[in-house]
């Protein structure tokens, strides 16, 4: 098929970063920063409230930026050996400062505070005693889905198809975990290859929250029905998604729902399956586009069709059927209308019933070993 000229170019970055342990749950106090008052340290644990000389100190004086956003910058962190923070390295978000941003960085900072689950960044501490916020996070060790998936250095291993089943799996946990175990309900409204983090054994770990948004549903005015919307700044306060990713529902009504978040699953589900970004850029088109003729009937795809979707990359070392199911569930998330979409719980339901690559993800004893936590 003429779209998969965009599949052979995909190769991943490889990434040199150090390995990081996590925090010990039973510490809360920052090496040389702020204790929590006991009732921060009740409903939050082991959260620390750092100072902005720590932030100084365990960048380096910002000496080293590993991600940048519109309106943040992400630096590595070194931590002390010795320090009650366990840790090697970290990532330390940086939100520039103005009022409206102020506000941004509060919104998240109450989600992060929420949130414990093991597909789901660490969250260490924060900063908000100067004029910009800093939230400290676990360090990614293999980087991003996008690096690993799209990144360009020849040196990197392709990411095998059982491995990418289970970073699928993972991250359906992570949306399951936000959408019905929080209260009240997290939609994320950013999901995509660049916001999943992969830790030392490339398990899944979604990250980046500064779009998302706590309750039922909530009406984020699109730029067309703004008074200010010759403003690009503006736009991109009131917008969230990235391109490619973006429910065009949300789009055109401005309501953020957790469907947003189905949608956009569905997107990063093919670009598991193809090797294909979101958007490719020498054809100019989503990928969404391109792949959407494939999936009016995906149960009709012959073995060479399926061939050809699958990533070049991964030669005949995937499952067929496996690609076919993960095509249909993308199917069903993709659906125009969002109440046609799948829920979080029924996407796991149907990874878990059609793709056994993963099904020692949720034998008895791994089930017994996962641990979800609420706040």
């Amino acid at each position: 098929m003429a779209f998969l000229k965009c599949l052979g170019l995909k190769i991943r970055r490889r990434l040199s970063c150090a390995i990081v342990d996590h925090q010990d749950p039973d510490e809360n106090r920052a090496a040389n920063g702020h204790e929590l008052t006991d009732e921060k340290r009740k409903d939050y644990g082991s959260i620390r409230r750092f100072n902005w000389d720590d932030i100084e100190r365990f960048t380096m004086n910002f000496s080293e930026v590993i991600g940048s956003g519109g309106f943040s910058t992400v630096y590595l962190a070194h931590f002390p050996a010795g320090s009650s923070l366990g840790l090697g390295l970290g990532a330390i978000k940086i939100q520039f400062g103005s009022e409206r941003l102020n506000q941004l960085f509060k919104q998240e900072l109450d989600i992060l505070l929420r949130l414990r689950h093991e597909n789901i960044v660490e969250f260490i501490g924060y900063c908000d005693d100067g004029e910009q916020g800093a939230m400290v996070f676990e360090h990614a060790a293999n980087g991003s889905l996008q690096e690993k998936l799209h990144g360009t250095e020849r040196e990197s291993p392709v990411l095998s198809w059982r491995r990418r089943m289970i970073i699928a799996f993972q991250l359906a946990q992570a949306l399951q975990y936000l959408h019905d175990q929080c209260t009240p309900q997290i939609v994320h409204g950013d999901i995509k290859a660049s916001n999943i983090l992969l830790d030392k054994h490339l398990n899944c770990k979604l990250c980046d929250f500064g779009s998302a948004k706590m309750g039922f549903s909530s009406t984020v005015l699109p730029p067309s029905s703004s008074p200010y919307s010759s403003s690009p700044m503006r736009r991109k306060h009131l917008m969230m998604g990235s391109p490619g990713y973006t429910d065009p529902h949300y789009l055109k009504t401005g309501i953020a729902s957790k469907k947003n978040d189905v949608y956009s699953f569905g997107v990063v589900l093919l670009e598991l399956v193809t090797g294909m970004e979101a958007f490719c850029s020498e054809r100019g088109q989503l990928l969404t586009s391109i792949v959407r003729p494939l999936l009016k009937d995906v149960r009709t795809l012959g073995a060479t069709e399926v061939a050809e979707t699958v990533d070049p990359r991964l030669a005949e070392d995937y499952e067929a059927e496996e690609a076919k199911a993960m095509l249909s569930i993308s199917a069903l998330c993709l659906s125009q209308s969002p109440v046609l979409r799948p829920s979080a719980k029924f996407i796991l339901k149907s990874l878990r019933e059609n793709i056994s690559s993963i099904s020692g993800l949720f034998s008895p004893e791994k089930l017994g070993s996962l641990k979800t936590r609420r706040l």
